[in-house]
């Protein structure tokens, strides 16, 4: 970088419009010895250019700042439906307290004395730690706590325009703030890396987020009162945060919040960081964040995260944070990762700590970064590049006072290190970008309910969205986890050092969450993670917020799906913000099938029969599927042991009999053994392989799916879910027929079903589907004391056109599983002097209690005489059987009613 180029570089980061000019009428004579000295007409006439244009520039600072070189940052384009409103409203409340979204700036009276001299006092509860409560003094108001004039809440007279200008200084980037006895250094970290924006000369950036503020000075303004407001970026959306003046004070020299180095009596740093602890559940001994998360609540500005451990393109990386950073787009900080002691020691480096970036550099063909540690007596880098080891000469030339050693001259905890040991020493680069970069902002806000671990590894029930860009150009989605109580709760615990004081009963960890792109898949929803093969995903990652970038075709439909591992809480609130600079199509993702069909079940000893080389491959459990159109179908197959590997395969069928030892013709596949779930499909967006001959509809007819895991004698239980886009409805599933089901079987026998007076008995006639809440019925337990196959049947009767149905559940009321039924897959009613069966199925005595038992559950609808008058009552008795290939015990019936 010559001379010029550094000049220049100070005047566009300048934080005054006379320190701009400064540099920039210095910027133009550097380069016009630059031009005499030019070594071609060619760069003579690039350099007389350079010239005409620094030169312009000059100018246009004598005329003082203009308010349109500030870009704004785009607002939401999108009018948020009602629902999205109500979850923007209920994440308002945090940690006992609301923050209600931000309207507009209060007006002056919020910030004044009351008559009667009153000072704002905020009831909040702030926590210190036990080594924080050893020195603590109590919380004080600046005048006590500074020995400055008081205020009239504070017993003396004086307005608070009167206390010393010294605790209001507007921000500059001279500012040395520092952490001392708290944990919070990814706060201060924050703080330390945007003070040059915070106090950016055109329209400070502090401006807009602390209020009472003088725009004239851009100076933070005493209040009256002792109540401050400011705005933070959390949950959704911007929202008002307010606290009063008090801080805690110190009976030592030690300090309990962010402080000024080179003004002590600076509070608007620690009024920040106090605000921002407020919203964390109020603690100084606040266990931690990311510098990344904080600068996303403290300005609004977009949080990147790069692992640098990872497949990083260091090149592309430093060229994207350079640009950024001299054009003031970017707030850089690092994170460490766990280090030993002895380790700490070697490099200068704490582990676990975040850092700020105070500047980018090349000099003399060394990328470099200024580095600050904001703890007040920290480490700083020993190896090799550091500020003690390596400094690039200075030149007559260089700007005076803004040499690579002046710059860390005064500022505590500053080194310089090179981009490459950056790369090998620290974890993570945390990038925030103005907001402003982009001209379109989509906000989506929705509720999330964690899957149950039997789909986690599938994304069935995971967020999706359908993206469409109306011109090529860079798209940016990013996902923000709102902050929950519960958050804090779990952190806590897990950081506690006394083993006593540890909860076993709450999870070690805060989870995983990323994004996954697909493409080709016209903006529907998908149902794997790798199924189609994403376009691009990001790491999975513990912070509250994630991003991804890609590049966008114009007119085509990418589909973003949520992911997440571990999430502790059944339920989350998020907000996925979209960022381009062309108008985009955003809407929730359209499911790929019009139908869907949800079935659960188990392998048990005797049905987990192994992959297809096996003999006992037939025995797996096996549905028939009954197609009446042509229709695209899919088959997802999961399970809650996510090491579990599973398969699919759909065979055709001509009776909808299970599978014999002939070999039949496979329809589709899932392909390979997968771990956790798999799908088998048949539509024009799956590929081709897993379908014979490429079948891109399933022909009406007779299918058998058969379920397997790869080796036999593999427990688990399963969902299989069915998708089906038949116009005339989906597809029938029922657990697919064995012959001679009865042969060979005890029988046991109920006791008659008790009657139920006419009056119980809902009017219907005997082929009526009427739906299950107008039947009326009964239960009995069954009791197994091994695993037993069974089915249940209704013995034919005469007299009347009752019409009954009988399953078998697991369980009682909401908790209830079918594991068979009568009447198909549509569990209708037939007619009593026909009988009703369910098919077999396989019973395991410690699944059965651990639901709720096993019951026989008959259900009964009387009959009508067209005009919903009772039909005559029956004396005949309903019989209930049970075969069963192993003993069972039958208990007395009782009256259920749902």
């Amino acid at each position: 970088m010559g001379p010029y180029q550094e000049f220049e570089r100070l005047a566009r980061q300048a934080t005054t419009n006379s320190e701009a000019l400064r540099n920039a009428i210095a910027a133009a004579e550097a380069c016009f010895q630059a031009v005499d000295h030019a070594s071609s007409p060619a760069e003579k006439a690039r350099l007389t250019r350079k010239l005409k244009e620094l030169l312009a520039y000059a100018e246009q600072l004598k005329k003082g700042p203009s308010p349109q070189t500030c870009p704004v940052a785009p607002g939401q384009s999108r009018r948020l439906p009602t629902s999205e409103k109500t979850i923007i409203l209920r994440s308002s409340r945090l940690h006992g307290h609301v923050f209600p979204p931000w309207e507009a700036p209060p007006s002056a009276n919020n910030f004044r004395l009351a008559d009667d001299g009153t000072l704002y006092q905020d009831e909040s509860e702030f926590c210190l730690s036990p080594r924080q409560q050893d020195i603590f003094a109590g919380w004080k108001r600046p005048s006590e706590m500074f020995s400055l004039p008081t205020r009239a809440g504070d017993g003396g007279n004086n307005a608070a325009h009167k206390l010393p200008s010294t605790l209001m200084q507007r921000a500059t980037t001279e500012n040395d703030l520092v952490q001392d006895i708290t944990t919070d250094c990814s706060v201060v970290a924050s703080l330390c890396a945007a003070m040059k924006h915070l106090s950016c000369r055109e329209k400070p950036l502090l401006a807009d987020l602390m209020y009472p503020f003088d725009a004239t000075s851009s100076t933070p303004l005493m209040s009256e009162n002792g109540k401050y407001v400011f705005k933070m970026n959390f949950n959704g959306c911007f929202r008002h945060v307010s606290i009063d003046d008090r801080l805690p004070a110190s009976r030592t020299s030690r300090t309990l919040f962010v402080v000024d180095r080179k003004n002590p009596q600076l509070i608007w740093p620690a009024l920040m960081e106090k605000a921002y602890l407020k919203i964390r559940g109020g603690g100084y001994d606040f266990p931690g964040s990311n510098s990344g998360t904080d600068l996303w609540v403290l300005t609004g500005w977009i949080p990147e995260q790069i692992f640098l451990h990872e497949d990083t393109e260091p090149d592309q990386s430093w060229a994207r944070i350079k640009d950024g950073y001299d054009r003031g787009e970017v707030v850089v900080t690092l994170g460490t990762g766990r280090l030993s002691h002895e380790e700490e020691e070697a490099l200068g480096l704490a582990g676990e700590h975040d850092y700020a970036v105070m500047d980018v550099r090349v000099e003399n063909g060394v990328r470099r970064m200024l580095v600050k540690n904001p703890w007040c007596d920290g480490l700083i880098w020993k190896g090799v590049g550091s500020s003690a080891v390596l400094e690039p000469k200075t030149t007559p030339n260089s700007p005076a006072g803004n040499s690579p050693a002046s710059l860390t001259d005064g500022m505590t905890g500053t080194f310089w290190i090179s981009f490459e040991d950056i790369v090998q020493n620290f974890e993570s680069l945390y990038l925030n970008w103005n907001p402003s970069l982009f001209s379109h902002r989509q906000d989506h806000h929705f509720t999330w309910d964690i899957p149950d671990p039997m789909l986690a590894n599938s994304f069935a029930r995971n967020p999706q969205y359908s993206i469409c860009a109306q011109a090529d150009g860079t798209v940016w989605a990013l996902l923000d986890r709102h902050f929950h109580d519960e958050e804090l709760t779990i952190t806590r615990n897990r950081l506690s050092t006394s083993s006593a004081r540890r909860s076993t009963s709450l999870p070690d960890s805060l989870g995983f969450m990323s994004l996954f792109l697909f493409s080709n898949t016209g903006g529907s929803r998908i149902q794997l993670p790798d199924r189609p093969r994403w376009l691009q995903k990001q790491p999975f990652v513990d912070s509250p917020q994630t991003l991804l970038r890609f590049r966008a075709r114009r007119g085509e439909r990418y589909t973003l799906a949520v992911a997440q591992s571990s999430l502790p809480l059944p339920k989350y609130n998020f907000s996925l913000s979209f960022f381009s600079r062309s108008p985009l199509e955003v809407s929730k993702a359209d499911p790929e099938h019009a139908h869907y069909t949800t079935i659960t079940g188990s392998w048990t000893r005797r049905s987990a029969g192994g992959n297809g080389a096996e003999p006992t491959y037939l025995s797996n459990p096996q549905y028939s599927i009954k197609v009446t159109t042509p229709t695209a179908i899919s088959l997802l197959l999961c399970t809650d042991n996510q090491d579990l590997p599973l398969h699919v395969d759909l065979l055709w069928s001509g009776t909808g009999v299970a599978a014999s030892g002939n070999a039949r013709e496979i329809v589709a596949s899932s392909g390979e053994y997968r771990r956790g779930s798999a799908l088998c499909a048949v539509s024009r967006s799956c590929p081709a392989s897993t379908a014979a001959g490429g079948a891109s509809v399933l022909q009406p007819g007779m299918y058998i799916a058969v379920l397997s895991t790869f080796e036999p004698g593999q427990l688990a239980s399963y969902t299989l879910e069915i998708g089906s886009s038949a116009p005339d409805g989906p597809v029938v599933v029922a657990p697919a027929a064995r012959t001679g089901a009865a042969a060979g079987r005890l029988r046991t026998a109920l006791p008659p079903v008790p009657q139920l007076p006419p009056s119980r008995y809902p009017p219907t006639t005997a082929h009526d589907d009427q739906d299950s809440s107008d039947a009326r019925g009964h239960r009995a337990p069954v009791i197994v004391s091994r695993l037993t196959r069974l089915s249940v049947a209704v013995a034919p009767r005469s007299g009347g056109v009752h019409a009954v149905r009988v399953r078998l559940e697991a369980g009682t009321n909401a908790h209830r599983r079918e594991l068979a039924f009568s009447g198909g897959d549509t569990h209708e009613f037939v007619d009593a002097a026909r009988g009703a069966r369910t098919l077999e199925v396989d019973v395991d005595p410690g699944l059965a209690q651990r639901e709720g038992g096993l019951w026989v559950v008959i259900e009964q609808m009387g009959g009508g005489n067209g005009n919903g008058a009772a039909a005559a009552y029956v004396a005949a008795p309903t019989v209930v059987e049970v075969f069963s290939d192993n003993p069972v015990q039958l208990g007395p019936w009782e009256y259920n009613e749902h």
